[in-house]
């Protein structure tokens, strides 16, 4: 485990963890840690052992409650220091989003505000059943853009995202399996191991199909004038054309597990 102001980072075969450290505030992020995360996430994209990203936070209560509120009255006091947060916040989110590898939002406790935009920008979403979801701007008098709604709606759909938005109260684990925020769940002593075992399932499968059906999955949201189809032909392509399609196909009519290189 390696420590980079408030943020963790570790890897484990083909498995990297960014972990939040901020438990005395229940994990809200600041612009450090964020700033953090963008460099830790750099490493990950660079390093090709590493195939799957977990982002998870410290001390068993929460993923991240929110943004540090308590930085606000520097970070977010005037017009100029707002654009300039807000700016932050979504290079950092789009950092995530647009990450090339499959990213597991693990979380265990309370993910709001904040925590609920980072665990959006993650492919799959993997929770403790004692967790709980909020979004709640519409109690703090600041208002979400755009982007954040739209990857918000795609996920819950609008009404539902209407729903957690106007509100802005707490939701069960098994509301947000009802409404489709959450991939799976996990009794709370578990979730680690949970989340383990199914990054690593997800990591010994054909990097190039991986990458080729997180890519595509995103632009059917994207809207259809901005669709780049051509690329998504020519990573279909390149899976057909890689040697991991013929060991793949060598595996499997040899009965054993196959040996991905990502070529």
């Amino acid at each position: 485990m390696t420590k980079t102001d408030k943020v963790l980072f570790r890897k484990e075969g083909a498995v990297g963890y960014l972990t939040f450290n901020n438990p005395e505030r229940h994990n809200a992020v600041s612009l450090d840690m964020l700033d953090a995360m963008t460099r830790i996430l750099a490493d990950f994209a660079s390093d090709k052992a590493i195939r799957v990203v977990v982002l998870a936070g410290a001390g068993g209560k929460a993923f991240v409650s929110g943004a540090d509120v308590s930085k606000f009255e520097n970070a977010r006091s005037s017009k100029e220091t707002i654009e300039h947060y807000n700016a932050a916040v979504a290079r950092a989110n789009a950092g995530v989003y647009d990450f090339p590898k499959p990213t597991i939002a693990m979380i265990q406790g309370y993910c709001i505000g904040a925590g609920v935009s980072l665990a959006l920008c993650c492919d799959l979403r993997i929770c403790s059943d004692n967790s709980r979801f909020a979004v709640p701007a519409a109690k703090l008098g600041l208002a979400y853009g755009f982007v954040g709604i739209k990857r918000l709606a795609d996920v819950v759909g609008p009404s539902f995202a209407k729903e957690m938005l106007f509100t802005g109260r707490q939701f069960t684990t098994d509301e947000a399996v009802q409404m489709g925020l959450v991939n799976r769940v996990a009794p709370q002593g578990e979730l680690e191991s949970y989340v383990k075992d199914y990054a690593e399932a997800i990591a010994i499968n054909a990097p190039l199909t991986v990458a080729t059906a997180k890519y595509i999955a995103g632009q059917v949201i994207t809207p259809e004038s901005e669709r780049d189809l051509r690329k998504c032909a020519q990573m279909v392509a390149q899976c057909f054309a890689s040697n991991d399609y013929i060991e793949g196909r060598t595996a499997f009519m040899e009965k054993r597990a196959p040996q991905f290189r990502g070529s």
